[in-house]
């Protein structure tokens, strides 16, 4: 069922208000009618024109909305792009938690629209589409044709439609403050570049991704191209370069990709010895470690959530730099980012007995159908087992915890992600690390 309708008269002529009322007008009773019993919120966008033209417009458009008293969830959206237009209705839609929109448009825009859609929504909504019938016996009413549906859009168009979404999206302002990046002291900034995000400081509004989001799925509603514009601000507040970024392909396992080897299919480590090179695991609850060896100059991430925790996804990081790099295991240093807490994270008796069997000290309540689990302590005992010093491995044990970077992402929402605490529509940070 039809959720909400967006009406585009972005590109119809706006000096000819009578064709167009009586079209707006048609196109509404028609949804009127087909909605009888199911209202849905309707959209009308048009081109913001500036001056005198941009009232004459809007005055015009609701005039011929008005009467239309059943569809009490209407909108006129008026932006000077299509790409304002569209997202400031995507944000409408997500206020509502709808999905399935029906599109009503020029044939000539239907292409175009297409492209626009494809970069701003992701496939938890449905479109269709539907022509505007534009029919006048005023020749300025004709439309000229130049492409037809079906038709692929050329390469320069789609450019430019690239160009208007990201020009548009860098104009937005920052929300929920301003861009926090949390760092150890226990790496050397002199030789590495690293950090971890907190969810401040981007442009993703949807409350559960809010707003520094790093990452897009098809289950989320965050497009990829918001994800990128939160990554090139990140990028620019610490000092990295967008364009040589590498994230695990995360398969809560123990694979390692090596930068400048055959990339595997899904991993959750990476390693580096590559100046300018940044690495990513994410993390919102599952922990993203990082690896830095300040001898041999080489790093690693790595993604290790419950799974790949008892799959030794650390030591499997940590052992890829000794046996790439020549790295001692004595000279490599290890820092857990913000991840869920024992204090919070719960795991079925079955699974929590892997936990009792690495230490009974990283389960809690271990009689219980629950119990809760220290992923953190299990990291830090396997990584130590593995070779790696204690003092060269930080996390939320450390003696002064004005140091403490790894927090409980579940117990701080105004700081961090979490998928235990928000469900399916969650955000994710990361922890990043490169070689200066």
């Amino acid at each position: 069922m039809v959720e909400a309708v967006l009406i585009d008269l972005f590109s119809l002529p706006v000096n000819l208000q009578n064709n167009i009322q009586g079209l707006v007008r048609n196109t509404l009773e028609a949804i009127e009618k087909y909605s009888a019993i199911h209202a849905p919120c309707v959209y009308v966008m048009c081109c913001q024109r500036q001056g005198s033209e941009r009232k004459g417009e809007q005055e015009f458009l609701l005039a011929a909305l008005r009467g239309f008293q059943s569809l009490k969830r209407l909108e006129v959206v008026c932006a000077q792009t299509t790409a304002a237009a569209l997202y400031t209705i995507k944000q409408r839609l997500d206020e509502k938690d709808l999905s399935v929109i029906k599109v009503i448009l020029p044939t000539i825009r239907k292409d175009l629209m297409k492209v626009y859609v494809d970069y701003l929504f992701t496939a938890v909504y449905q479109f269709e589409f539907e022509d505007l019938q534009v029919i006048s016996d005023s020749e300025s009413l004709q439309i000229s044709e130049h492409q037809h549906e079906g038709q692929i859009l050329p390469s320069q168009d789609i450019a430019l439609i690239q160009s208007e979404i990201q020009m548009y999206l860098e104009s937005l302002p920052s929300l929920k403050g301003e861009l926090t990046i949390l760092r150890s002291s226990l790496i050397p900034d002199d030789i590495f570049l690293h950090g971890f995000t907190t969810r401040t400081g981007g442009i993703s509004y949807i409350p559960t991704l809010s707003s520094c989001n790093l990452f897009s799925s098809s289950k989320r509603r965050d497009p990829q191209v918001v994800v990128q514009e939160n990554l090139r601000r990140l990028a620019n507040a610490a000092g990295f370069n967008p364009e040589t970024f590498h994230r695990v392909k995360v398969d809560h396992a123990n694979a390692v990709c090596i930068m400048g080897k055959t990339e595997p299919d899904d991993y959750d480590g990476i390693v580096t010895d590559q100046k300018g090179v940044t690495l990513a695991a994410p993390g919102a609850d599952c922990i993203p470690v990082l690896f830095a060896d300040p001898v041999r100059r080489a790093c690693g991430a790595a993604h290790s959530g419950w799974k790949g925790t008892l799959l030794g996804v650390s030591m499997a990081t940590v052992n890829a730099m000794v046996s790439e790099y020549g790295c001692n295991v004595k000279d490599i240093l290890v820092v857990l980012g913000p991840s869920v807490g024992p204090c919070c994270y719960q795991l079925p008796h079955e699974s929590a007995k892997e936990f009792y069997r690495i230490d009974p000290k990283c389960v809690r309540l271990f009689g219980s159908a629950n119990p809760y689990i220290d992923i953190r302590r299990a990291t830090r005992i396997l990584l130590e087992r593995g070779g790696i010093l204690p003092e060269n491995i930080q996390d939320d044990s450390i003696t002064d915890q004005n140091q403490n970077i790894t927090f409980c992402t579940a117990c701080h929402p105004d700081k961090f992600y979490s998928h235990f605490r928000d469900g399916t529509n969650f955000g994710t940070q990361i922890g990043f690390i490169s070689i200066k």
